[in-house]
């Protein structure tokens, strides 16, 4: 057996191995890595506790200023209220006197309603609201349509003499909305006027010291305006819904929401998918601030830019703000790009092949005029030159003005002589032997019995039949005898001479055939 070593005993030490060196390095690499992401997760665990508290300080701070505004305002609006229902009483005293007045005195009022300028259609306005005549004020209005910006400046001030403003325009437009009381036979639409007269409602009835934060309208007033609301909702369904109701429909239901400040929370996705459904409209963009979709905007804008209405999220995104996250030259040019694929497919739809041309030139002349008014409007001439545009919408206007040119048909193409001679086949034209005249009805010629021959010197002219395939005049249309064709001869005939105008006429129905081969 092997004897123990003693430990005391001194032996050669062993050489450490370059593997257990090279693992007590990546050892030493791990723990140096392991510390390291654990301390730059504790430090990002500390910088989100910061950001978050700054964050909820933010919004303390927020709230505090809210709350506070909050409640400067109430107290702002209760202690108004005296002064408002003084305002209020004052104006209805006032206009109660005013309306005495005009009852009692004896003023001719012109039963048609003409009037010559401003001043007299607002004198007109005004006595139908002082005696609170809805019905005949709703009659002069739609009666005219064509001085509708008079009217938009003059009604506010008419509807100011109301007792009961809110009142007198309910009682208006009850003909027409919630529902056309018409029937079949409504006629033209009226919604202008609804929306004309529920917008001139509005600085009639905000509070005189606050502002549209607060509407003047009576409690019954608002009540009955919601059951209009209600109404007009429930008769969607019998309209086939908010994909078929008429535009000009959603904008007064929609004005009625804003002007008498019934706005309902639970209803906004439906006043979006009307507002959506009916972007074109100039005023929809502010009518959807009114009614609290302010937040909804952004969603909006890009739903219409995938519908292809980029012209509309244009106006959208200029009412809100939101320029620099949907620039809006972009989405002009995708419009006009659009546009004109549009105007192809019109051209290679084959059900439109008789007007084809003319109604894709009017699909890019719409487009065109749309896309520099836009940029007329919001001052984009540096972003997108509308010289190119004008060019290609003159070119356009050129091209239809040279096809709407009468086309010169030839005169009396088909016009009978004077003397009753025979009138000339719808197909004459087809005949290879036959000669149209392009030249005036000759006046009637009657040949003398007593004259056998032509007179004057006449030059020799050829046989019949070369002129025959001919589609130019013959030099002297008298040159054939009404007898039987002579042989040419180069001599001049003797007789009493006559006179013939320019261009005249054949016989009076003795003409052999070729003649009426001429008038075929």
């Amino acid at each position: 057996m092997g004897s123990i070593p003693d430990p005391g005993e001194l032996t050669e030490l062993t050489q450490p191995s370059f593997d257990e060196f090279q693992r007590q390095t990546s050892l030493m690499t791990s723990c140096t890595l392991l510390w390291k992401e654990l301390s730059d997760h504790i430090n990002s665990l500390e910088q989100n506790l910061i950001k978050q508290s700054e964050t909820l300080k933010r919004k303390i701070e927020a709230l505090d200023s809210e709350t506070k505004a909050s409640l400067d305002s109430l107290k702002k609006r209760e202690l108004s209220i005296e002064d408002s229902v003084k305002i209020a009483l004052s104006r209805v005293e006032f206009n109660t006197k005013a309306a005495m007045r005009t009852l009692g005195d004896d003023v001719e009022d012109n039963p048609d309603g003409e009037v010559d300028d401003g001043d007299g259609l607002l004198q007109h306005l005004k006595s139908t609201c002082l005696k609170m005549e809805a019905k005949e004020f709703w009659s002069f209005v739609i009666g005219k349509k064509k001085e509708i910006d008079l009217l938009r400046e003059k009604i506010p001030a008419a509807l100011s003499e109301c007792i009961d403003p809110a009142r007198f325009v309910m009682e208006a437009i009850s003909e027409v909305f919630p529902v056309d009381k018409r029937g079949n036979e409504g006629g033209s639409d009226l919604a202008w006027a609804c929306v004309l007269i529920l917008e001139s409602l509005i600085p009639v009835v905000v509070d005189p010291v606050i502002g549209k934060s607060r509407i003047l309208v009576t409690p019954s007033m608002k009540e009955q305006a919601k059951e209009i609301a209600e109404t007009w909702k429930k008769s969607l369904e019998e309209r086939g819904g908010i994909e078929n109701v008429k535009t000009p429909d959603v904008h007064t239901f929609l004005q009625h929401l804003v002007t008498f400040g019934i706005v309902k929370k639970e209803d906004l996705e439906l006043y979006r998918k009307l507002v959506v459904a009916s972007a074109w409209r100039k005023q929809m963009p502010k009518l959807a601030v009114s009614l609290g979709l302010g937040d909804q905007m952004p969603d909006m804008i890009e739903e219409l830019i995938s519908k292809g209405q980029q012209l509309d999220a244009v106006h959208f995104t200029y009412e809100v703000g939101l320029v620099d996250k949907f620039p809006p030259v972009p989405l002009l040019k995708s419009f006009l790009r659009d546009a004109k694929k549009a105007a192809s497919s019109i051209l290679d739809d084959p059900n439109n092949t008789g007007r084809a041309a003319q109604l894709a030139a009017r699909k890019e002349q719409s487009a065109l005029r749309a896309v520099i008014k836009c940029i007329e409007e919001y001052k984009l001439e540096a972003e997108f030159p509308p010289e190119n545009l004008k060019k290609r919408l003159e070119q356009l206007e050129k091209t239809k003005t040279e096809k709407r040119k009468p086309v010169v048909v030839p005169a009396n193409k088909r016009t009978r002589v004077n003397n009753g001679g025979p009138m000339p086949p719808a197909k004459a034209g087809r005949l290879t032997n036959a000669y149209v005249s392009s030249f005036p009805a000759p006046p009637p010629f009657v040949r003398s019995p007593s004259h056998t021959q032509y007179p004057a010197p006449v030059p020799g002219y050829p046989s019949p039949p070369p002129m025959y395939g001919s589609r130019s005049p013959p030099t002297n249309p008298y040159a054939y005898s009404p007898e039987a064709v002579p042989p040419p001869l180069a001599g001049s005939y003797p007789g009493a001479p006559m006179n013939y105008p320019a261009y005249g006429g054949y016989g009076n129905g003795l003409a052999p055939a070729y003649q009426q081969a001429y008038y075929r």
